[in-house]
Order: structure tokens, then C-alpha cells, then sequence
């Protein structure tokens, strides 16, 4: 477990208690962050801004999180991933009030900063103790474990947008969503990690090797999801005139699509292996794509959505397993780096698709993005190697 241990301490290897916390860890990240997105509407009428406003306040969020994880692989190394997760963690449960009340555009800017840096450093600092603990298991873990998270975005959102529709009340919302975050915590922060890495690294170090590659590959993935949060609505409302009552159908197919594989996806790796998870994934992700692009109907469109969660659902979970075998970088700063790439990849992809969908059209756009994931399909044999298995 070499990069994972600070040297010259022996420590017991992670079991059970550790996989159950790490399962929490990542449930209460993907609830935190989620809890957000059904807050925008009310933020955007309390501050009677306009689309364009709001857009630059929602780029903060991101500038949050982009400033935070490059170092979040330090402190998990210096503090350890049971510290480090609860601090980030408080951070989040600070800010969404903050969230559901500002009442100036600076102040929800720094809100949202706030709010992205607890994100950004819960996001490196779990995937570290999920490498940590799936290596010590021997099998894998990874798919469940960010399943996980995708359980609780789903449970967020949902849970807020209840509480949002019978009580009306913002602040409301996220000071229970704030309370059960740290009763999680409670029952299982104690067996989270009290390490998280070798304290004698760098506070940063630029991805290399084997993890220039697969940040490269979660950078094309997460783009690929962030075409789906941002421009699903538009494919199936501009350009094949559905309904646009019926336009969140899309991503929420996607969603639904990528929960599923991601919760059945730990039995997929072990019977298949992480390269032909790859190459299938990246197949099945883009054919996905070119079906709900030229798709002629509402429901070949959603049955294009559905493949591509289910191709994406396992691509990036495979790909921080083999950040855990990997000999480049200590695995603390490789999941640090990669996560930021792959995050940039998020924030910058929709903007990128919006250029070239202006500039050629949107099926163009989301053509080249099924391009781009015939690319994770094509480096998925360079990908497994670098990391030194398949398994």
C-alpha cells in the first residue's frame, strides 16, 4: 500500500466498520452537494437577478471546488480522511443555510465559494479512503461506493424539493439536510480513516505517467455528464420538440440509468475486469449519444440516455480503482489532481459544447462528445496497464 501509509507506521488493515463508514461518506457527499440545485430558483427570485447573473455566481461554486482540490490530498495526508471529511463536511452544512438566505450578490457568491470548497475537498478526500479501503479489500468496491453517491444526489434533490413544495421555507430545508449530514456523522465518522496518506509528499504535484491518462480519461467522462445536466433538456425539446414540461425526463433517465449500473457495477468489474469495462463503457456511453441525437422519436431519444448512463455509470469508478495501483504518484495526490481535472472537465465541457453548438449546430456538439468517449473506449488496454492490473 505504498504512498497510501504515512512510512513507519504499521496500522491495522481497513475492514468492514471502514467500508461502511466509507459507503456513508460518500451517500452524505453526493446529499450535501445535491441539496443545492433545487435552492437556485429561490435564489435567483430573492435576488431578482437575471439568467446571465446567475450563471457568473454559479461559476463561484465551481471556483470553490477547482481552488480547494488540488490541496484536499495534503490535508487528508496531514490530518487524515476522518478529520478532513468532517471539517469539509461542517463547511457544508454551514454554507447551505448561508445558500437559502443571502440577500446580496456578494454575499451568495461567497456562499457559493464556500459551499464549493467543502465539495471539492469531501470529493478528493473520500475517493482517497475509497481507494485505501477497496485495496485493502482485495475485490472491488469503487462502483458501490459512487453509487452511493449518486443514491444520495438523488435523495438530496428529492429530499429539498419535498420540503421545499409542503413547508415553503429554504432555510428549512437545509438546516434538516445540515442535521442529518451530521448524524451520519456521528454513527459513522468514527470509523472513518484517521490517515489518508504519506505526510513526507509535495502539497501538490502535477498528474504524470499513469494518472496524466486517466485524468485524462475522467475529464472526457465528467464532460460527458456535464452535457448531460446541462444540454439534455435541449436535445429533446429543440430538436426533437418534445414537450418542455416533459424536458427534465432526460437527465433524470440518465441519472436513474447511471445509479443502477453504478450500484450493480462492483459484480460487473469482478466478472469482467476494469479494461473491457472501459472499452464497452465508452462504446456504450457514445452509441448512446448518436441514438438520442438522431433518434426520431421521444422515446429512442430517453432509450439513448438511459445507454449513456449505463455506459458511463462504471467508467470513472474503474478509473480511480486503477489511481490505487498506479506507481507515478503517491495515491493521495494522484486522486487530488485527477479529481481536479475531471471536474474542470464539468465546468468547462457545457460551455465548450454551447461554442461549437453555436458555431455547427447542437448535434454536432454532442456528436464530438460521443467522439470523445470513443477515446476512454480506445486508451481503455493503456489505462489498465499504467495501473499495473485489471482487476
Amino acid at each position: 500500500m505504498s504512498g497510501l501509509l504515512a512510512p513507519g507506521r504499521a496500522r491495522p488493515a481497513p475492514g468492514p466498520p471502514e467500508q461502511r463508514s466509507t459507503r456513508a461518506a460518500f451517500f452524505v457527499a453526493g446529499f450535501g452537494m445535491a441539496a443545492w440545485a433545487p435552492l437556485v430558483p429561490y435564489a435567483k427570485d430573492r435576488l431578482a437577478i437575471d439568467e446571465g447573473t446567475l450563471g457568473l455566481l454559479l461559476l463561484c461554486l465551481g471556483a470553490g471546488s477547482i481552488a480547494t482540490m488540488p490541496l484536499a490530498g495534503a490535508l487528508a495526508a496531514r490530518f487524515g480522511c476522518r478529520r478532513a471529511i468532517w471539517a469539509a463536511s461542517l463547511i457544508i452544512c454551514i454554507a447551505l443555510p448561508l445558500l437559502a438566505t443571502a440577500g446580496t450578490v456578494p454575499l451568495l457568491a461567497a456562499s457559493l465559494m464556500l459551499f464549493g470548497a467543502g465539495v471539492g475537498t469531501v470529493d478528493v478526500v473520500i475517493n482517497i479512503q475509497a481507494v485505501i479501503v477497496e485495496r485493502a479489500a482485495g475485490r472491488a468496491m469503487m462502483s458501490g461506493f459512487h453509487g452511493l453517491f449518486s443514491v444520495g444526489g438523488i435523495a438530496g434533490a428529492a429530499g429539498v424539493s419535498a420540503m421545499l413544495w409542503s413547508v415553503g421555507s429554504p432555510l428549512f430545508a437545509t438546516l434538516c439536510v445540515a442535521g442529518l449530514i451530521v448524524v451520519v456523522l456521528l454513527i459513522f465518522g468514527p470509523t472513518l480513516l484517521p490517515y489518508g496518506g504519506s505526510r513526507d509528499g509535495p502539497v501538490f504535484a502535477l498528474p504524470r505517467g499513469a494518472v496524466l491518462l486517466i485524468g485524462g480519461l475522467c475529464f472526457i467522462s465528467f464532460l460527458a455528464e456535464g452535457a448531460m445536466l446541462d444540454w439534455s433538456a435541449l436535445i429533446l425539446t429543440d430538436l426533437h420538440g418534445v414537450n418542455p414540461v416533459r424536458s427534465g425526463l432526460g437527465y433524470a433517465v440518465f441519472s436513474v440509468a447511471m445509479t443502477a449500473g453504478r450500484l450493480s457495477g462492483d459484480r460487473i468489474v469482478h466478472s469482467l475486469g476494469g479494461r473491457l469495462v472501459l472499452l464497452c463503457g465508452g462504446t456504450c456511453a457514445a452509441a448512446g449519444i448518436v441514438l438520442a441525437v438522431l433518434a426520431s422519436g421521444e422515446l429512442s431519444t430517453l432509450a439513448g440516455f438511459a445507454l449513456v448512463g449505463l455506459g458511463a455509470s462504471n467508467i470513472v469508478p474503474v478509473l480511480y480503482s486503477a489511481l490505487g495501483r498506479q506507481s507515478a504518484m503517491p495515491a493521495n495526490l494522484a486522486v487530488s489532481a485527477v479529481t481536479t481535472l475531471g471536474y474542470s472537465g464539468i465546468l468547462t465541457g457545457p460551455a465548450g459544447i454551447g461554442f461549437v453548438a453555436h458555431a455547427a449546430g447542437l448535434p454536432a456538439a454532442f456528436l464530438g462528445v460521443a467522439a470523445l468517449l470513443l477515446i476512454i473506449a480506445a486508451c481503455s488496454g493503456a489505462a489498465m496497464r499504467g495501473s499495473a492490473g485489471d482487476h
